[in-house]
């Protein structure tokens, strides 16, 4: 059975991924020098979720995480629109993953790469291959280190001006502010997992709550010092402007050398995450296949290894063609409305539960639902657009379907 530290370490391990390497420049773009106000709100509503999500984890102790939640507090349409949300908005994380990858490693070449890396993880899932809890701890353990280094020649070196960090000069604007705030959540995505250790860890009740609130404080302050070493350096220009900002903070600050090492930290993070996640969605595919939610072919298992293939084949498709339709900044945008669109629905669901259902405090759920609603259409208009109307299709296809089944009954 894990104890806190296990527990931590494994929060830790699913939240300190490319969005690190990547999402500070797109922040910083729309905050500016707010872009410390905009990451405490962003860890806020982050905690808020995954309070909500441990509360209701212990009530429904299930995989499918709130597609499970919201069909059994909200109704089925709604547990319905959370899985599509999930499914649309981790699709869009892999793709973030592959082109963080492919960014760092070579920038001419970074689609082909990234398509490359989503073929060959997506085989390796196919396979049978998973990755283990050690292995995860072994790339938090490197990804740290490699953080470490950006932040001591960031703040360490000659070059730094720590007049880059005042919270002055121009308001970005609510929207501004608030954008930046739902792109630095996306950094934040993975503290989900610790809310799902309640068999696998000693007293639950009060490890998983402690468990969250130390992992999320640890990373915030991780984010921090990689933010100011990124600022001090680059400034709220050069940071907005950078398509690989840690790799350029460390050759602005005068170490060229350590180039190649943090291209290895960003493929060990990328590429450890984007296995994770093909891995995570093509399960909620399969499952809500098998409830026909989804065309049932896709609910099938390999006879030989175990895993639902044609889920895998069809989640590593549309991430390739993801890939190849949208920016990196695009498709974190993405992402982060599908998400937050997600926790709205699991903060909702845990309004539900009752006072014997060990609720969380009423401001948790209400500050998380309210939040990410706010943030996720505080993101930019085509983010919006495009996550609206696809979450917006999903459910008309659940209405069809529903309608065809009454016909059918009738």
């Amino acid at each position: 059975m894990l104890g806190t530290a296990d527990a931590v370490t494994v929060g830790a391990a699913a939240m300190i991924g490319a969005g690190v390497f990547a999402v500070f420049a797109p922040a910083a773009e729309e905050a500016g020098s707010w872009l410390w106000v905009a990451l405490v709100i962003a860890a806020a509503v982050a905690y808020c979720n995954a309070t909500s999500s441990a509360r209701l984890a212990a009530r429904h102790p299930e995989s499918g995480g709130t597609y499970v939640y919201g069909r059994e507090r909200l109704g089925e349409l709604w547990g319905y629109v959370a899985g599509w949300s999930f499914t649309v908005g981790k699709v869009a994380s892999c793709a973030v993953m592959a082109l963080t990858f492919g960014t760092y490693a070579a920038p001419e070449w970074s689609r082909p790469l990234a398509v490359a890396a989503v073929v060959g993880l997506t085989a390796v899932n196919y396979l049978g291959l998973r990755k283990s809890t050690g292995l995860a701890r072994l790339l938090l353990a490197a990804v740290l280190a490699v953080l470490a280094a950006v932040v001591a020649v960031g703040l360490g070196g000659s070059e730094a001006n720590p007049a880059q960090l005042a919270v002055s000069g121009r308001w970005p604007g609510s929207f501004g502010l608030l954008s930046a705030a739902g792109m630095l959540f996306f950094a934040f995505a993975g503290y989900a997992r610790i809310a799902t250790l309640g068999g696998e860890v000693r007293e639950p009740e009060t490890t998983i709550p402690r468990a969250i609130g130390i992992a999320l404080a640890g990373v915030f302050v991780v984010y921090l010092l990689v933010a100011a070493a990124a600022l001090t350096v680059l400034g709220r220009e050069g940071l907005a402007d950078s398509s690989a900002p840690l790799a350029e903070t460390v050759v602005a600050a005068g170490w060229p050398q350590l180039v190649p090492v943090v291209v290895a930290g960003a493929a060990l993070a990328s590429l450890g995450a984007l296995l994770a996640l093909i891995l995570g969605v093509s399960r909620t595919v399969a499952a809500m296949a098998a409830d026909g939610h989804l065309p049932r072919y896709f609910a099938a298992v390999h006879e030989r290894f175990g895993g639902p293939h044609r889920a895998e084949v069809a989640v590593g498709a549309l991430v390739c063609l993801v890939v190849l339709a949208v920016d990196l900044r695009g498709a974190i945008g993405f992402s982060a409305f599908g998400v937050l669109a997600y926790y709205t629905i699991t903060n909702a669901s845990a309004l539900r539960l009752g006072p014997q259902e060990n609720r969380p405090p009423l401001l948790v759920p209400v500050f998380g639902l309210a939040g990410c609603v706010v943030l996720a259409f505080s993101l930019p208009l085509i983010s919006v657009v495009a996550g609206a109307a696809v979450i917006a299709a999903g459910a008309g296809i659940w209405a069809l379907r529903r309608a065809l089944e009454r016909r059918g009954s009738a």
